[in-house]
């Protein structure tokens, strides 16, 4: 199985990185966009670097949409994983136009109400992960399985 590992800077890069003993185990590549942390990915790791994409950047999350076209062409994964944010959007929706299974993991910061990425991702994802039990009362497609650290 070959994973494509899509998170912006920061928190959510903290989170992918809390999720390593399960990626490592599998062919995978990288979607961020450069900051201190996750250039430490350069030397060990397969990385695309996309634009800086933030919530409501609706140019930079186009041109990141025809870039995830291109990425998901080439590497061609059996599965994407996002822990969110931004770059989330872009990268799931044109999985979907590949047929590639989805996996979106909220942050842990959302324990009552999910981000704007985990609202527009909520319906398209296969599946959709929380990190606070108090969620999937409210989101029923949500899944808990604990906190990632």
């Amino acid at each position: 199985m070959k994973l494509l590992l899509v998170c912006n800077p920061g928190g959510h890069f903290a989170t992918m990185m809390g999720l390593k003993s399960f990626w490592s185990a599998y062919a995978r590549e990288w979607v961020t966009y450069p900051k201190w942390d996750t250039q430490s990915l350069c030397d060990k790791e397969i990385v695309n670097w996309v634009e800086m994409q933030e919530a409501r950047m609706l140019g930079k999350a186009c041109i990141n949409f025809t870039k995830a076209l291109t990425i998901l062409d080439k590497s061609k994964p059996d599965l994407v994983i996002s822990t969110g944010a931004s770059l989330a959007v872009p990268f799931i929706l044109a999985s979907k136009g590949f047929g590639i299974k989805t996996m979106f993991i909220e942050s842990i910061t959302r324990a009552h109400e999910l981000s704007l990425s985990g609202k527009l991702v909520y319906n398209l994802v296969d599946e959709f992960y929380v990190q606070w039990p108090e969620c999937v009362q409210r989101y029923p497609k949500a899944q808990y399985k604990g906190v990632i650290a």
